[in-house]
């Protein structure tokens, strides 16, 4: 069993907090209010994510946003893993920052629902595991064009990716690694319960689809 104690309760206190006050920082809204195209929380979804800034119609934003939201993911687990040398103290810090992103303190505990922020916290935490979680939301999303569907499958994917036996490229992950992919997969499929709702229905809208 690896590193599932580490730092002392008080420090990992405040490595999560100070995940959880930067995964907070709601980048989609203060992206698209600095460029003059409103609040993405009134168009589309209504969402915070990069797929909503996509119904814009400015690219520009859309990715810079996707970068953000995945960058503070990692940025935290890093920051946090560096300093204290703990694989549980990154997990620690990169769930918190997560959670922020789905429940900032900012805009009301509404937030996004975590898909780029999984993913950075993915490659953060074991590169390997985090592009083969990133090739699979290609996968489906270039051949189905459903963002929520390709998110769902990717973090459902991912715990099972951590356990693969390839040493040769880091894997399989660090325990506290795999712990972080399960719970941060559980949490992707409750933000999504509205999308799978729409999925059994045919209603939900295609990747690059307006919605007003």
């Amino acid at each position: 069993m690896q590193d599932l104690v580490g730092p002392a309760l008080g420090t990992l206190a405040l490595v999560a907090v100070g995940g959880y006050l930067l995964g907070s920082i709601p980048f989609g809204v203060v992206i698209t209010r600095a460029a003059g195209t409103g609040d993405v929380r009134s168009i589309g979804s209504g969402n915070i994510g990069a797929t909503n800034v996509l119904r814009t119609g400015r690219k520009d934003l859309a990715l810079a946003t996707l970068l953000l939201d995945a960058g503070k993911g990692a940025v935290a687990l890093l920051i946090a893993r560096h300093l204290f040398g703990s694989e549980a103290a990154g997990a620690i810090a990169g769930g918190a920052a997560f959670l922020g992103h789905l429940f900032p303190v900012w805009l009301g505990f509404r937030g996004g629902k975590g898909v780029a922020t999984f993913f950075g916290l993915m490659i953060a935490a074991c590169w390997p595991l985090g592009l083969m979680a990133g090739a699979t939301w290609l996968i489906v999303a270039f051949a189905l064009r459903y963002s929520s569907l390709a998110a769902l499958i990717a973090a459902a994917a991912t715990p099972a990716l951590a356990l693969l036996p390839l040493p040769v490229v880091g894997l399989p992950a660090p325990q506290p690694v795999f712990v972080l992919a399960v719970v941060t997969a559980i949490l992707i499929y409750i933000r999504h319960h509205e999308n799978i709702g729409r999925l059994l229905k045919g209603a939900e809208p295609r990747i690059g689809a307006r919605k007003t």
